[in-house]
């Protein structure tokens, strides 16, 4: 994001706050509760979504150096992502060619060549078969023919995207769109530095995990005992771009910054930046870290999913607000606090921390209460407010790739 656009989100989230008002998406819609519990629904989207469609299964600094791997079981299919010795970023079945074994199952490692565990098959990082075991024994094979299956993948912006189908394609540039393209190249994501995972499968489709994202409206309320501290309920800014989308939350250290000259002023503290990228995926950014959450639905149970939450830091925007005058301390006992004698200091771990647990403890779990309604029948829509654009764009986006008229609009009696 460039600077000129970072000081207008700021200004834009401080008339918000002196005005009592947010982003407008100018109406109502109704979002049929079936949207939620559809085993029909559920498996076009699958196919549509996930089986069909690139996914972002992280960011380069999860494969830090020549050797590293990381793999993915939620696609339908075994999937190890590496980088060779070259540096060159690869996605392939995780299945041997010999009897289809997966050749690890561990989430993320280092490994200069991966060995069968059945029978000791071996392939280097890029994909080739070095050695067959008893070779002499088991036949002649060639070995050229036998390298692992590859998929189309690519790393770019900091993000590694693969599709799951062999005949798939990968574009990045497309999936972003041109001006995203140069938002998120700005920020400088492929010098993230990876610290941590976590993972939250719980009793709720993958969209209504989803919707936890789109709005800050709940902050005050469901909120009022964490992010509040950190956050401002209601103000955000909002933005498009295609498919995907931006809301940018005013932080609590705003109040602060608002004081200060305005060269002063550092956009990675005044606010929270969330994007969303179609179809799965929420990338938080606030304060030199970084949480990138892909979020998969069930394949066999339409109300539940799993999030893959990946936590970065970005030593380069530290270094930043290292050279800052004023300073912010967050930590899980003490949210917010600014100490204008100190420069500006950030627990990374403890804000993860807190924001994993409170989408887990607080978000999830309203959310695993909303589908147990869902699934009742009793009620048969939900209400998107004027003020949730983010709901809107999502749900009308993924209706449209699916063939669906938009949500209809609600019109008071």
């Amino acid at each position: 994001m460039k600077h000129a656009e970072q000081i207008n989100v700021l200004k834009a989230l401080i008339n918000q706050i002196d005005t009592k008002t947010t982003c407008d998406a100018g109406r109502v819609l109704i979002n049929p509760t079936s949207a939620y519990t559809d085993k029909d629904l559920a498996e076009q989207e699958w196919k549509t979504f996930f089986d069909g469609h690139a996914q972002v299964i992280g960011l380069t600094g999860e494969l830090p150096k020549p050797g590293s791997y990381i793999t993915n079981n939620d696609l339908g299919m075994p999937i190890l992502a590496t980088r060779d010795k070259n540096g060159k970023f690869h996605a392939f079945v995780n299945a041997c060619r010999h009897r289809g074994a997966q050749l690890t199952d561990e989430p993320r490692g280092e490994k200069n060549r991966f060995t069968c565990p059945f029978h000791a098959w071996t392939y280097a990082p890029d994909g080739r078969l070095m050695g067959i075991r008893h070779g002499e024994m088991f036949g002649d094979v060639d070995k050229a023919c036998h390298s692992l299956i590859e998929l189309p993948s690519q790393e770019k912006y900091g993000f590694l995207v693969v599709h799951p189908q062999v005949d798939g394609s990968v574009d990045i540039d497309a999936l972003l769109g041109e001006k995203l393209v140069d938002e998120l190249a700005s920020w400088e994501f492929d010098k993230c530095e990876f610290q941590g995972e976590s993972s939250i499968e719980k009793d709720l489709n993958w969209k209504l995990a989803n919707d936890t994202f789109g709005e800050n409206y709940h902050f005050s309320t469901l909120h009022s005992e964490t992010l509040i501290n950190l956050a401002h309920s209601d103000y955000a800014t909002y933005d498009e771009y295609g498919r995907n989308h931006r809301i940018c939350t005013a932080s609590r250290y705003l109040d602060v910054m608002r004081t200060q000259p305005e060269a002063d002023w550092n956009f990675a503290f005044g606010s929270i930046a969330a994007y969303y990228l179609f179809p799965n995926v929420q990338l938080v950014f606030l304060g030199g870290m970084v949480v990138l959450v892909r979020i998969y639905p069930d394949r066999n149970v339409v109300g539940r999913s799993i999030s893959r939450i990946s936590h970065f830091t970005m030593p380069h925007v530290k270094e930043q607000i290292g050279e800052a005058e004023h300073a912010v301390t967050v930590d899980a006992d003490n949210i917010y606090s600014a100490d204008t004698s100190a420069r500006m200091e950030f627990d990374v771990s403890g804000t993860i921390e807190l924001l994993v647990s409170t989408v887990e403890h607080e978000d999830y779990l309203m959310s695993e209460k909303a589908q147990v309604t869902a699934a009742g029948g009793k009620l048969e829509y939900f209400l998107f407010g004027r003020n949730e654009p983010a709901l809107h764009h999502f749900h009308n986006n993924y209706r449209e790739a699916l063939g669906q008229p938009p949500l209809k609009e609600y019109r008071a009696a």
